[in-house]
């Protein structure tokens, strides 16, 4: 049997708009000014630059725009034009400027051409004498080179490539005699197997000295012990003296251990970034702007509202006519969006930076690290009546420019700690104090992770051992034994 009946539900459905601007709001300036490149190709009726004057015509749009689906097909009788060329007012973004000058930033960034890595090799290659057989290995060698300088591949394999794809067919003590050329390659210690290898061949072409002799001993015979810093065992096995110890660990700790990294025409582009912020002191108090390159010059097509006042004109409208003015209102209205979008995605970036640097005042003002409050993605969403995600769109991937460096902005977050007095502090601050006294700390006997608690706990802040090691290991510092020196 079939019912009928009335059933009212509520839910929430993300308009095309919000979903373009929560998509605006993540991006970082470089990627935002692609995007506003992309925007600009693809929709004939938005316009970078300053209108021209002369255009008095005012680009207003119907509210019902807010509510359209592209999906849905369009009736062109019911669009009212008039409502597209009203002079009633003016809408936000015709009114909108900013001090930005097109010339405060170059932003192309020119990159100087050179030779590869490997070419430069290959170059090298070219002052030995070799046979054709010799040659097809060695640049196979070279090209197996990764950017550290390494060979990280077994000969076996190398020997095999070679066959299948070079048609050579060698053995293994022949690839190894091509090796050692090589390893006879600047920058020196390239072509190595192993970060063993690579300290051997640089200090075999050193200049010999005793200490550098030592050093290869060392490096050729006693690696393990050596990377553990058994000095003790060293002392013995070698039967020297500290500070012949010393001396030779100091020609190691002078070595390059990943070669190819000094090589300076490798081409590799350094990634350049560019601050969505600025903060500055002035007058003892902070003054945040947001980068100019977020908040470009965009107006409506004047050739698309022409074409518009040339459809009201017109009498006789064809059935191409109506298909045209269909389009154009789509592309009117995406164009409106757009503008829209990115005033409210400058707005949103400067709200959210802004109450950031409020709650963090003492940090902005000082640069000390310890002033850092514990701060969490939802202490900001409450402060600026906002979604957490919001924040977090903002804090994940912009940077902003401060008197003590460009900084990411979500390393101003941290979470809380109660220390003995009672207060919160940041696990910030407790990361500092720890980097210090390690810093401080006597190298020769370096203090466990049970013995950084305690001093921790002596200073105020009642930290478990295993808490202490989870900071240690995320500031990227190793165990007592690895910082320990002679």
């Amino acid at each position: 049997m079939l019912k009928q009946y009335l059933q009212f539900k509520l839910s929430q459905k993300l308009s095309p708009q919000q979903i373009q601007l929560m998509k605006l709001i993540q991006l970082p300036t470089q990627a935002f000014e692609q995007r506003l490149k992309q925007e600009l190709e693809e929709n004939p009726a938005l316009e970078g630059g300053k209108e021209s004057s002369e255009d008095d015509f005012d680009d207003t749009f119907d509210n019902s725009a807010d509510d359209y689906d592209e999906s849905e097909s369009i009736n062109s009788e019911d669009i009212n034009v008039d409502e597209y060329l009203s002079d009633d007012e003016i809408p936000d973004y015709r009114t909108q400027a900013n001090n930005y000058s097109a010339d405060d930033d170059e932003k192309s960034m020119p990159y100087a051409a050179g030779t590869s890595f490997t070419q430069h090799l290959i170059n090298q290659l070219n002052t030995f004498r070799l046979d054709d057989e010799e040659r097809d290995i060695a640049e196979f060698l070279v090209g197996s080179v990764d950017e550290s300088g390494y060979i990280r591949r077994d000969l076996s394999d190398i020997m095999d490539d070679l066959a299948f794809t070079q048609n050579v067919y060698t053995n293994e003590d022949k690839i190894k005699s091509v090796l050692k050329i090589v390893h006879q390659l600047d920058p020196a210690g390239v072509g190595a197997r192993n970060l063993q290898e690579c300290l051997s061949i640089q200090l075999h072409r050193k200049e010999k000295t005793a200490d550098s002799e030592l050093a290869i001993n060392i490096i050729d015979n006693a690696f393990e012990q050596f990377t553990k810093k058994h000095y003790k065992k060293l002392l013995q096995k070698f039967d020297i003296t500290e500070d012949q110890l010393k001396g030779a660990i100091g020609v190691i700790e002078h070595l390059n251990p990943k070669p190819g990294g000094s090589y300076a025409g490798n081409n590799r582009i350094v990634e350049h970034v560019v601050p969505d912020f600025a903060i500055k002191i002035v007058d003892g108090e902070l003054e945040l702007t947001l980068n100019g390159r977020n908040a470009p010059e965009l107006h409506v097509s004047r050739e698309y509202s022409n074409m518009l006042k040339g459809y009201k004109d017109s009498k006789d409208k064809s059935k191409s006519q109506k298909d045209a003015v269909q389009f154009i209102k789509q592309k009117l209205d995406a164009a409106k969006w757009f503008i829209e979008a990115i005033k409210q995605r400058q707005q949103t970036l400067f709200v959210t930076m802004s109450a950031i640097m409020h709650y963090q005042k003492e940090y902005f003002l000082t640069g000390d690290e310890r002033k850092l409050r514990p701060m969490i993605l939802k202490d900001i969403a409450d402060e600026i009546d906002m979604d957490v995600s919001t924040v977090s769109r903002v804090a994940n991937s912009k940077y902003v420019d401060t008197p003590y460096g460009t900084k990411l902005i979500k390393e101003f977050f941290s979470e809380s700690m109660t220390n003995d007095q009672g207060e919160e502090v940041s696990t910030r601050e407790i990361k500092k104090i720890l980097e210090t006294v390690i810093e401080n700390e006597n190298k020769k006997k370096p203090m466990t992770d049970e013995a950084l608690a305690k001093i921790l706990k002596e200073k105020g802040y009642p930290i478990a051992r295993r808490t202490v090691a989870k900071y240690r290991e995320q500031l990227d510092i190793p165990v007592a034994r690895l910082r320990k020196k002679i």
